[in-house]
């Protein structure tokens, strides 16, 4: 066994936001020979040996990093995708069979592709931008495909579009999903305001139903006049239903029929059967306010 490797300190940087750090660490893990390799793979499988499975990651984390490197154009933190691709590898010396004549490295490059494929398609877009087997395929290949920061033309549209087998308005749809930016839907500065100067944020464009001026003036003034016929209203009840009116609706703190029925000695029921007169009589009256 490489000695090296039994004596690496094996402890991960203190810094696993910096990227660089992680790469520092990862060429500083001694590889492994085929056969060393095959021999810890042996040990994981057999009796279960989490050195021997840490061994394998720690030796192949440089493949990790290579692999990271090539999203660097997706615009997402590189030691996330670096760490992805770490859980990638850890499934792929898992499920790693020494007997397949085929070595680790060769196997685990699916398996950190695909988590990494994953966390750039789940984090890439506020809105995910593939869902379907379809979409994640035109996702990573139209990027691969276009040459300039230019549209597709039609012919290079329709040609990417047969290569992958799917239909030329997936592609345009694709294209479309890849190249505009995620705009806030509202914004308290002036960032995103237009060559006129007016903000571009979507709420901007979307109906106020209180912002007409004219429904508001009218709106306030129904108001005004429900508060006033209602006063009008009060004023018509004599001082045990406006008492307990107000105690019951009117009152921030408002008191229970309990309450109400020790203040004025009788029964609960006998409350209530005010409250309710009240109650009829004001509505009689702000009828016949509006009817008037």
């Amino acid at each position: 066994m490489n000695s090296a490797l039994t004596l690496f300190d094996s402890r991960l940087p203190n810094t696993l936001g910096d990227f660089d750090a992680l790469v520092s660490f990862a060429n500083a893990c001694p590889m492994v020979s085929e056969e060393e390799e095959r021999d810890m793979a042996r040990r994981l499988r057999d009796q279960q040996d989490l050195t021997a499975a840490h061994q394998l990651v720690l030796s192949h984390l440089r493949l990790v990093i290579k692999i990271a490197r090539s999203y660097i154009g997706y615009g997402l933190p590189m030691n996330d995708v670096a760490q992805e691709g770490s859980i990638g590898l850890m499934k792929a010396v898992r499920r790693f069979d020494p007997e397949k004549g085929v070595r680790l490295a060769s196997f685990a490059t699916h398996w950190i592709r695909a988590e990494i494929y994953g966390y750039v398609l789940r984090n890439w877009r506020i809105v995910k931008v593939a869902t379907t087997k379809a979409q994640r395929k035109l996702f990573f290949s139209l990027r691969q495909a276009k040459k300039s920061l230019n549209w597709l033309s039609r012919q290079e549209t329709e040609n990417l579009a047969g290569n992958l087998g799917v239909a030329v308005s997936d592609v345009e749809t694709m294209e479309q999903r890849l190249y505009i930016p995620d705009i806030p839907f509202e914004t308290n500065d002036n960032s995103q305001e237009t060559e006129e100067g007016h903000p571009s944020t979507p709420s901007t464009y979307l109906h106020d139903p209180e912002g007409n001026p004219a429904l508001l003036l009218e709106h306030h003034h129904d108001a005004e006049q429900s508060s006033k016929n209602l006063s009008a209203a009060l004023a018509q009840l004599n001082e045990r239903q406006l008492d307990i009116i107000q105690s019951r609706w009117l009152s921030e703190n408002k008191a229970t029929l309990s309450d109400l029925s020790k203040r004025y000695g009788v029964s609960i029921e006998r409350i209530r059967q005010i409250e309710k007169a009240a109650i009829e009589k004001l509505g009689r009256l702000m009828s016949n306010t509006l009817v008037a």
